[in-house]
């Protein structure tokens, strides 16, 4: 099998453009992952603490993200946001957009429901099934 370096690069450059640790991407049979060694302290902590939730955090519906990219709150800067902490949204409603390679991602409500709690800011880059959005 040949190495793809050009796909690797950028692969790469998601990596730091995203601020992710690693990556993977599939074509058929092949398989590549990118991934980057994380020494600083403050990092791994930082790292580590978003990922402890607590009880409150966890029930709930929660809304995935679909996609790795970066979160958009409103349509356009400044704009009025899709949804507020205690709206009554329905089933199939834009709740924010997720950009990837230049291309706005609307994502969806996966059910109606009062949004509990909104759990990213405008503009945060967001990773593949992270919980975006809680409701009631």
């Amino acid at each position: 099998m040949k190495i793809d370096k050009k796909l690797i690069k950028e692969l790469k450059e998601y990596l730091d453009e995203f601020d992710l640790t690693e990556i993977e991407y599939q074509d058929g049979n092949k398989k590549i992952k990118v991934g980057k060694n994380i020494t600083s302290g403050s990092t791994i902590t930082a790292h580590k603490a978003g990922l402890t939730k607590s009880k409150e955090e966890e029930s709930g519906t929660k809304i995935i993200s679909p996609i790795i990219g970066t979160a958009y709150l409103a349509p356009e800067p400044g704009g009025k946001k899709f949804i507020e902490v205690g709206q009554k949204i329905k089933k199939g409603q834009t709740v924010m957009i997720v950009e990837a390679m230049k291309t706005m991602n609307h994502v969806p409500s996966t059910s109606d429901g009062e949004v509990k709690k909104i759990l990213v800011q405008d503009g945060q880059a967001v990773e593949f099934g992270q919980v975006l959005v809680l409701l009631k």
